[in-house]
């Protein structure tokens, strides 16, 4: 652990460290999640050949309103999981990209098992 304490570069080791284990293939890509403080960003990622087979935003979902945090992050783990359905993908590897299981990245991820995602 780095003697650092600022918390994004902190993140950035857990993610890291993430990575290690999770890998995504043509058969089961990697749901990866970046999570900022204003908005939340879902892709599908074929790592063997390196493409982005599904994406989704909470920008695209008019979610700049007052909606609350969390009901945007569902509402982008819905719309990633059809997109990838679209796209001939319902298996994945969650990603959670050094954030916790928790809160947005939680809600995101039980939406996307909602929609239909298998992970």
């Amino acid at each position: 652990m780095p003697r650092d304490k600022d918390p994004r570069k902190l993140r950035v080791v857990r993610h890291r460290r993430v990575r290690n284990k999770v890998i995504g293939t043509a058969q089961r890509p990697r749901l990866c999640v970046f999570r900022s403080l204003k908005s939340i960003y879902a892709q599908v990622i074929d790592d063997a050949r390196g493409h982005t087979l599904a994406y989704a935003s909470s920008h695209e979902i008019g979610s700049d309103e007052v909606t609350p945090k969390t009901a945007a992050s569902e509402a982008v783990g819905k719309l990633v999981a059809e997109r990838a359905i679209a796209a001939g993908v319902t298996s994945v590897v969650f990603d959670r990209g050094g954030y916790r299981f928790h809160g947005r990245v939680k809600a995101l991820a039980d939406a996307a098992r909602e929609g239909g995602l298998v992970f």
